[in-house]
């Protein structure tokens, strides 16, 4: 499979790594933001992990010439719905994660069946803390709100996610500190006791191997998905 890098950063450069491993070509990378489309469109699907301010432009570039994306990007979800519809009317395939490890994913549906169980037990608060490296831009993570919309699906009342101490949402803390990959901690605390459930990842391989798996599931689909669909979930 030929493969459009559009960013080049550790992750692209893992990306890079992990694709040429499982046999692929990569025919074009992008890291000036300047997007050239006809080098792109020499790949099968192009691969976006750049910037939250760049994010939702070049997928929709990808996507009006007929180009899969896959996307890890995070920060820009309040476009996504826009770009959702350009993957729709141009019939091209397009995956979007805020992570893409299967092990994120396995704790994502964890965190929802957990919360399902926990909603019942009122004595019992449930907060999100995640750390991530010094140069991780967005705050907080992609993953810790893909990990605050499971639990508000069981907590209505809670209605919205925050990182204000003040506030009476579900509470999500955030550290940056090297090294960090990525850990992820969902707490249920009571006056008694904590139930935890945590994701830490050792190394930028399982997102990258995630984002190569989406990029061999997506070409001849049409329209939006999520690792949900690439894994079967």
């Amino acid at each position: 499979m030929k493969i459009a890098l559009i960013g080049y950063g550790r992750m692209g450069k893992t990306i890079e790594r992990i694709a040429l491993e499982r046999g692929h070509e990569i025919v074009y990378i992008n890291n000036d933001g300047v997007l050239a489309i006809e080098q792109a469109a020499l790949a099968d699907v192009a691969i976006e992990f750049t910037q939250p301010d760049a994010a939702a432009d070049n997928i929709t570039k990808l996507l009006t010439a007929g180009i899969p994306v896959v996307s890890g990007t995070t920060g820009w979800l309040e476009a996504k719905n826009k770009v959702d519809d350009v993957a729709v009317s141009q019939a091209a395939g397009f995956v979007y994660a805020s992570n893409f490890s299967l092990g994120v994913n396995l704790f994502f549906a964890l965190n929802e069946k957990l919360a399902s169980m926990m909603k019942g037990y009122l004595e019992y608060a449930p907060s999100i803390h995640e750390i991530h490296h010094t140069g991780k831009k967005d705050e907080p993570s992609g993953t810790a709100i893909t990990t605050a919309e499971g639990i508000l699906k069981a907590y209505p009342t809670l209605e919205h996610w925050t990182m204000d101490s003040g506030s009476s949402g579900l509470q999500i803390t955030a550290e940056r500190k090297d090294p960090y990959f990525g850990t992820h901690i969902v707490s249920y605390d009571s006056p008694i006791d904590t139930i935890e459930l945590k994701h830490e990842a050792h190394s930028r391989d399982g997102f990258a191997l995630g984002a190569v798996i989406a990029a061999e599931w997506i070409p001849g689909k049409k329209g939006p998905f999520s690792m949900k669909d690439v894994l079967g979930l």
